[in-house]
């Protein structure tokens, strides 16, 4: 697991060996990024709310984002945060938190914090990312910025068993968020959402 464009260019990042934890591949990443890097400025805030190994919001502040706030509730994970965090030297770009997501959210929400991207990468076989959605859409102006974009990250098998309990349209029915587009690379499936 590497860093793939602008100032970290190349630096190898730590990926603990767990099954908790598992990082977004490079070459998944490399679209993705190429998909969003018009968002990506020097007034970028950015939210990894399930950061795993930070490796998405270290890869947006290599590329110029101005902010990530790196969350997880796993203490491996966070550990391997900040090892990242320190091989990138972006300590002072970036604020860590061991939380529950929904806890993360509040705290969020307490402190009145808007993102330009809000990256959405739970475990598979959860609903986290469906909440997350719920969450921010009944919110109506919380979490995510006017012009904002979210990046549900999730997998085929997950997906199949939505449309299997007939629970698929859930992703596309969001009272005030828009899915504006969906790809899928091997098993994994990325879905944008922006404001409607």
């Amino acid at each position: 697991m590497r860093i793939i464009a602008g100032r970290f260019k190349a630096k190898k990042l730590v990926s603990p060996k767990t099954e908790k934890t598992r990082p977004t591949l490079d070459r998944v990443k490399e679209a993705l990024f190429s998909i969003i890097n018009n968002y990506i400025n020097d007034d970028t805030y950015v939210l990894d709310l399930f950061g795993g190994t930070g490796n998405l919001a270290l890869e947006a502040i290599s590329r110029g984002a101005k902010f990530a706030w790196i969350n997880d509730k796993e203490s491996l994970s966070i550990s391997t945060i900040i090892s990242n965090v320190k091989l990138t030297n972006s300590i002072e770009c970036v604020k860590i938190t061991k939380k529950d997501y929904t806890k993360c959210l509040n705290q969020i929400a307490a402190e009145n914090m808007l993102f330009d991207i809000i990256f959405l990468d739970p475990p598979y076989e959860s609903n986290y990312g469906i909440d997350v959605l719920q969450k921010i859409s009944d919110s109506k102006i919380g979490y995510l910025k006017k012009d904002g974009i979210i990046i549900y990250e999730t997998d085929k098998n997950f997906l199949l068993k939505l449309e299997k309990n007939k629970k698929g349209e859930i992703l596309n029915s969001f009272e005030n968020l828009q899915c504006i587009d969906g790809r899928a690379y091997g098993n994994v499936v990325l879905k944008m959402y922006k404001w409607r």
